[in-house]
């Protein structure tokens, strides 16, 4: 039977596709009885749309996690959760160094759970719940609360290009200037290596330390990325080298 959510107690988010659809479940561990015991709270699934359907087994497994993040949001914003995947590539995801432009934007649209998710893998024999919501998914129509619109292409006339071209040196300074800004040196190493250091956490100024448990920091190809919240991302950079950027992006003839 179906449990009522208690949001002071952590969730468990099971995904699962197939090539049929996507399924996931919100289940969460309560005392009943005074016995602990595991029971569903929600459930979602969709057919995959035709776009999908080219998708390897897993790009299928990192869309459904972020297609279940958006469409769960109710009960997993602000807590704490595991999400049970039997997919090894969704567990690093999040530290994939040189993901394709699905992945880099699905690692994008995830980096604000970061702090409060935590990915486990587990076998196939787990996923009975979710395995059978992906292979007999509800239609992905408006009727369907979990139904996700399939993106129009209009064809744009494009007006202009404009290109900024900064040659790989530039991109050397930015990485070296970060050795000496104590904040960026360690959020470098807390994202290069997910590491879990409280101590580099807690030595981070409070402005840095809420945006880090926020998921906004980002570092790609050494460089350091923070999201703001219109999820624009921003090149961080040192003090000492703002002048320089300026006169790199608009004075260069190149």
């Amino acid at each position: 039977s179906h449990l009522t959510p208690d949001f002071k107690l952590h969730f468990k988010l099971y995904i699962y596709a197939s090539g049929e659809g996507l399924g996931a479940a919100v289940h969460q561990v309560q005392i009943i009885n005074d016995k602990p015991v595991e029971g569903p709270i929600f459930f979602i699934s969709r057919q995959i749309k035709p776009t999908e359907a080219r998708y390897g087994a897993s790009q299928m497994e990192c869309l459904c996690l972020v297609w279940a993040l958006e469409k769960l949001n109710y009960f997993l914003e602000g807590c704490v959760f595991e999400v049970i995947t039997d997919c090894t590539t969704v567990k690093s995801l999040l530290n994939m160094k040189t993901p394709n432009r699905h992945m880099l934007r699905w690692q994008i649209a995830i980096q604000e759970c970061r702090g409060n998710m935590n990915i486990v893998h587990k076998y196939g024999n787990i996923h009975k719940n979710t395995d059978g919501l992906s292979r007999w998914p509800l239609p992905n129509c408006i009727h369907n609360p979990a139904y996700v619109q399939e993106e129009a292409s209009p064809q744009i006339p494009i007006e202009g290009i404009s290109v900024t071209d900064l040659n790989t040196t530039f991109f050397e300074e930015v990485r070296n200037s970060y050795i000496q800004d104590k904040n960026c040196s360690f959020l470098c190493q807390l994202l290069n290596k997910d590491c879990k250091d409280n101590s580099l956490i807690h030595a981070l100024d409070e402005v840095r330390k809420k945006s880090y448990d926020e998921g906004r920091f980002h570092l790609l190809d050494g460089i350091l990325y923070h999201r703001t919240k219109h999820t624009c991302f921003m090149t961080v950079v040192d003090r000492s080298l703002i002048n320089l950027v300026l006169k790199e992006c608009h004075e260069s003839p190149f």
